[in-house]
């Protein structure tokens, strides 16, 4: 194994098969969104504007008290399963996208921080990633809702058809958008340059995955909580008796509802729980992938080190002979 120890898992190897980046992203998308989804859940709560009277929290435990005392502690998983069956493929194509731009922008070259190349790539990720799972997301967010009668992610999808139509899965992709790409450009090169900073090396080590990747999903969340709430907002529309949000069409209406509503504050609720479901599930996504793509290039740089020797060995038969 000394030639796969030796092997830089930064850049797997040109032959390695597009279907690594894929598995490895998919086990980590699945992996993050899992395990840190009650606070997602929670944050949902938190941002519908005008909610029904029993879901008004004042803060993280008062919501986890409520929704335990009057739905039950299981109600916090509603809607988990639009979110695993989409989060697998979307975060496949998401990190294969962000290795092959990264790559294609020089974000690779030598140990300098590169903060366009892999700003851009984590845009470009975004963009095909979202189209994917934007919706899933909103039947997840319908299936949060407070009174929510969906138990199933086929229920919601065909209700929403029928009722609203195909273009309610797309009616926050543009928000998703304006909000996702500000977070994956912040996120990626807060995450590279931590990641560089405490291991210069650039050698194997879960530790500063985890660090680096907490510091870049917080500060990355924070910064784009405004822009959450308005999304939020789009998305379960659906569910508000005001006429004002129903016939909301876009990010301009959004904001100019919330601000009505709640001012400046509004653009704020939520950010609680959206950094600290986003400080765990981002240090859990980024060590799941790298730990995949370690373990992929060792495999990967052990076959190619047993090829080189089977070669040298059939060279020197050959000129024995």
């Amino acid at each position: 194994m000394a030639a796969a120890e030796e092997h830089d898992y930064e850049a797997l190897p040109e032959t390695t098969p597009l279907y690594t980046h894929l598995l490895a992203g998919a086990l980590a998308g699945i992996s993050e969104h899992s395990i840190m989804y009650p606070f997602d859940f929670i944050k949902t709560r938190m941002q519908i504007i005008n909610p029904n009277p029993q879901a008004v929290y004042h803060g993280i435990t008062h919501a986890i008290q409520s929704i335990r005392t009057t739905e039950g502690a299981q109600a916090m998983w509603r809607g988990i399963s639009s979110m695993v069956v989409g989060a697998g493929p979307a975060h496949a194509l998401y990190f294969a996208t962000y290795e092959h731009c990264k790559e294609m922008f020089g974000g690779n070259i030598g140990d300098e921080h590169h903060f366009l190349a892999t700003g851009a790539a984590g845009a470009c990720a975004t963009v095909t990633s979202d189209a994917l799972m934007n919706p899933f997301d909103v039947v997840k967010q319908r299936m949060q809702v407070h009174g929510s009668t969906f138990r199933s992610v086929l229920a919601c999808t065909a209700h929403v058809l029928r009722t609203e139509g195909i273009a309610a899965f797309y009616v926050s992709y543009p928000t998703t958008l304006v909000m996702n790409v500000p977070f994956q450009s912040v996120q990626f090169p807060t995450y590279e340059y931590f990641r560089k900073v405490l291991n210069p090396s650039g050698a194997y080590d879960p530790v500063t995955h985890i660090i680096s990747g907490g510091l870049a999903g917080s500060i990355a969340a924070a910064v784009t909580t405004p822009l959450d709430v308005a999304k939020t907002l789009l998305q379960t529309r659906g569910y508000a008796t005001d006429a004002d949000i129903r016939n909301a069409s876009g990010l301009r209406a959004a904001f100019r509802i919330i601000y009505q509503r709640n001012g400046v504050a509004g653009f704020f609720r939520g950010m609680q729980p959206r950094v600290l479901a986003h400080m765990p599930s981002t240090a859990i996504c980024w060590t799941t992938y790298e730990y995949f793509k370690w373990i992929i290039g060792a495999q990967e740089a052990e076959r190619i080190s047993e090829l080189e020797s089977d070669i040298r060995t059939t060279a020197r038969t050959t000129a024995d002979l």
